[in-house]
Order: C-alpha cells, then sequence, then structure tokens
C-alpha cells in the first residue's frame, strides 16, 4: 500500500503498559518472541536475524497513552500529524527525536485508536 510515494506497511509496534514485566512475560509466553530488556522502562520485541520489530514499554503516569500502537513510515512527520488531525484525528504525542530511529509522533483515529508515525 501506498500514498504519495509512500510505504504504508507498518514498522513497528510499541506495547506501553503499567507493567513492564508482566508484558514481556506474557507476550514472550504467547508468541516465543525473544524480548531484550534496555532498561526498567523499555524492552525491544525480535530482533534474532534483523532488527528489531517492536517494543514493550513501561507506562508512566504521565505517558499519553496504553495499549498496542502501530507506527507507519511517513516521509515526513509533521505534515502526516496534520493530515490526520485535519481528517478529524486527535495528536496524542507530538512529535519527538528518536536516536537512530528519525522522529516520531503519535495520533487517534476517529476512534480514539492510537496510531504512530515514523519519520526522518
Amino acid at each position: 500500500m501506498s500514498q504519495n510515494g509512500q510505504n504504508l506497511s507498518p514498522v513497528w509496534f510499541d506495547i506501553s503498559t503499567p507493567d513492564g514485566p508482566r508484558a514481556r512475560r506474557f507476550y514472550q509466553d504467547m508468541f516465543g518472541w525473544p524480548v531484550n530488556v534496555l532498561d526498567e522502562t523499555y524492552a525491544l520485541v525480535g530482533g534474532e536475524g534483523g532488527p528489531p520489530a517492536g517494543g514493550i514499554g513501561q507506562a508512566g503516569p504521565d505517558s499519553p497513552y496504553t495499549g498496542i500502537v502501530v507506527y507507519f513510515r511517513v516521509e515526513d512527520v509533521d505534515a502526516a500529524l496534520a493530515r490526520a488531525e485535519k481528517l478529524g484525528g486527535t495528536r496524542t504525542l507530538e512529535p519527538v527525536s528518536v536516536p537512530g530511529q528519525g522522529r516520531m509522533a503519535v495520533f487517534s483515529d476517529l476512534d480514539g485508536n492510537p496510531v504512530g508515525l515514523l519519520g526522518p
């Protein structure tokens, strides 16, 4: 699937939870996912024979969301976020820089589902 020359296939997922260790155990047991714990707040999922496919993070009291967010690669995070808002979406996480990944942001769609954006 593409739009304006962009590949809109999912490129990352993130599970934000109030109990990171519990979630890591659950998904390891459920799917056999390899999990690489970076610190007490985040773990990478996958990566055996390739790059990680996602992560499991510890949601704090100020976390903008909990649950699973699927990220899509876009050419311009700010423009994609503005387009989502124009279409009725709501900004959930302002664009932030992620070392080695570029920039990311999250918006909620018309039903309140969080959707992630990744870009340069």
